[in-house]
Formats: C-alpha cells, sequence, structure tokens
C-alpha cells in the first residue's frame, strides 16, 4: 500500500519546519506569503491532503456542513443541492445531507447533524419554514435559503422571486393582456408567497383586479389540473405559474383544450430549468441563478462557523422570454 503524503514530506520538499506546514495548512496569517505559496506548491507537487479527523482535533472544526432539504425531488432543491456541494468542495467542506422525510422534525435533523459534528448547516426552501421557531444545537451555524431576514443569528440568502413574479406579470400584461391568472406554489412556501406577492403587486400597478389563484405543489400534475380549469374560460388568455413544472402541465391542459399557447393562451414560468428552452413552445420564465444562491449560502456559513459573521443576500433574477408568450390575438 502506498505511504500516506505526511506533513514532515511537505516540510522537507518545501524546505520549511513541520509547524509552518501546520500553519498553513490550519490558514494561519503567520505565515508569508513567499513560504505559503512554496508550501502550497510542496503540497500540490506531493499530493498530500489533510487527515479530516486529524485536524478536527486541532480546530475544533471538522471542515463538514449540513444540507437540511424537505425533498429532493423537485428540481429547484436538486439544483440547490448540486450548487451546494460544488460550493462546499471548493472550499475544502465535505458536505452530508438530510431531508425531512427520514427525520421527524426539523430539531430532529439539527440533532442528528450535530451528532455527526457537522460546523454548520444550510436549510432549503420549503425546510425554512418547518424550521421557523426552531432553536439549532449550541455550536451549529445556520445559514437558510428563501426566507425572511431577521432571525437572530442566522444568516440568509435568497433569490429576489418578487420582482421575477413582477417582471413576468408586467411582461403579460405589456402584451394586450386584460389581467394575469396565477398559478401557484404550495402555503408556507416563501418563494411561493413572494411570487405571489410579485404578481399581485404588477396587477396592481396597472390597475388590474387580481383573478381568483389556484394552488398547487411545484409539479407538472397539479399544474396540468389547475389548468384545465383554466382553459375552459375563454378570457383567460394569460398565465404566470409558480415554477416551470407547473407551467409545463398548464401548456398541455391548454393544449388538450384546444388552445394552444402562445396562440390563445400565453404561459410564463419561473426558474429557467435545464429543460425550459426545449419545451414546445420554448418557455418564457424567470431564471434563477442557483450557482450563486449556492456559492452565496456556503460563503455565508463558512463565514458564520470561522469568524461568526451573519449575512443577508438577495440574488437578482431574469426575466428569459421565449415563444411561449406573444400579443393578445385580438391587439394583432
Amino acid at each position: 500500500m502506498e505511504r500516506r503524503v505526511s506533513m514532515a514530506d511537505v516540510a522537507t520538499a518545501a524546505g520549511v519546519s513541520g509547524q509552518t506546514v501546520s500553519r498553513v495548512v490550519n490558514d494561519s496569517p503567520r505565515v508569508d506569503p513567499a513560504t505559503r505559496a512554496r508550501v502550497e506548491s510542496a503540497m500540490a507537487r506531493l499530493g498530500y491532503r489533510p487527515h479530516r479527523a486529524a485536524r478536527a482535533l486541532r480546530t475544533g472544526r471538522t471542515q463538514t456542513i449540513g444540507l437540511v432539504v424537505s425533498t429532493l425531488a423537485t428540481v429547484g432543491n436538486s439544483r440547490m443541492l448540486q450548487a451546494v456541494a460544488d460550493a462546499a468542495a471548493g472550499r475544502g467542506y465535505a458536505l452530508t445531507v438530510v431531508t425531512l422525510g427520514t427525520e421527524p422534525d426539523v430539531a430532529s435533523a439539527f440533532e442528528r447533524l450535530s451528532d455527526q459534528g457537522v460546523d454548520g448547516a444550510v436549510v432549503l426552501n420549503e425546510a425554512t419554514a418547518a424550521a421557523r421557531g426552531t432553536s439549532a444545537p449550541r455550536g451549529l451555524r445556520l445559514v437558510v435559503v428563501d426566507a425572511p431576514p431577521g432571525t437572530p443569528g442566522v444568516g440568509v440568502v435568497q433569490s429576489d422571486h418578487a420582482e421575477g413574479a413582477h417582471a413576468a406579470t408586467a411582461h403579460l400584461l405589456g402584451l394586450g393582456h386584460a389581467t394575469v391568472h396565477h398559478l401557484a406554489g404550495p402555503v408556507g412556501s416563501f418563494a411561493a408567497a413572494e411570487r405571489e406577492r410579485g404578481w399581485r403587486e404588477a396587477l396592481a400597478e396597472a390597475g388590474c383586479e387580481s383573478p381568483p389563484m389556484a394552488r398547487g405543489d411545484w409539479t407538472a400534475a397539479s399544474g396540468h389540473l389547475a389548468a384545465t380549469a383554466l382553459a375552459a374560460d375563454p378570457a383567460v388568455t394569460a398565465v404566470f405559474a409558480a415554477n416551470d413544472q407547473t407551467a409545463l402541465g398548464a401548456i398541455r391542459a391548454f393544449a388538450d383544450a384546444g388552445r394552444p399557447v402562445p396562440g390563445d393562451v400565453s404561459v410564463v414560468g419561473f426558474d429557467d430549468i435545464a429543460d425550459a428552452a426545449d419545451y414546445r413552445p420554448p418557455l418564457t420564465t424567470v431564471r434563477q441563478d442557483f450557482d450563486r444562491l449556492g456559492e452565496l449560502a456556503v460563503a455565508a456559513l463558512v463565514a458564520a462557523i470561522e469568524d461568526g459573521a451573519t449575512a443577508f443576500h438577495t440574488v437578482p433574477t431574469v426575466l428569459a422570454v421565449r415563444a411561449s408568450t406573444a400579443a393578445l390575438r385580438a391587439a394583432r
């Protein structure tokens, strides 16, 4: 078996003491830049990897973070998992995932992570609602994704859902549609509530009444069910769906009713998932920057772990206009 490269090997290769290598490994400021560069070069050349358990004994940190999520079945949550995993790896942190389906409640999820010695956790989307009012175990730092700011000691990273929904609704109104119907996300979701708020605000600014709202569960099936009722009403000409899967189901429901998109009805989604441009027609949608959300969530958590800092970040959204929206037929 090949022998593991040790700190002593790195010290010999770099021409420094073992203590200097230890300081570089632990990011001590007591190393001048030239020496640090020489040590890091030797580490890379020899393939040295710090021993996680030994480092935990020295620093009191395991270099492991947790992720708490209600489900990984939705595209948004799976995209966020990938983004958080990539960002954690880039910072030298391992990741452990807990889904609420495997735990009785959020408190149990936090306890499980604490028992595994993680340094902190990112709480995703719907899980943030379940986490409100739940105290994390002592020493477990938290950053929540898609939650209102203001919780003491907890960092927050969110997309600008309301502005994205406002842009989607304003886009449809600008095409001549008298109003915009909304297929909303589930009750208790911060993202769904913010998207609903942006929709209502855009309608109010245009002097339009908010029509009755249907609610789904982020799935294409729920979008199809809700849009089937809308498709029977010829006055419905524009729909803003809470996410792209809901929009996909809505497009099929309108097609089933002989009302093609965008000929009879314009549809906008939210998220801009990888397949959105390949829908038929290609979907106009609001793009979330999942990679940026993951980077900021991990950066905020690492800052909380290492410095006790608490951060709040809002990531802008962008309307991607494609072929699922068009001017109102009567206005052409």
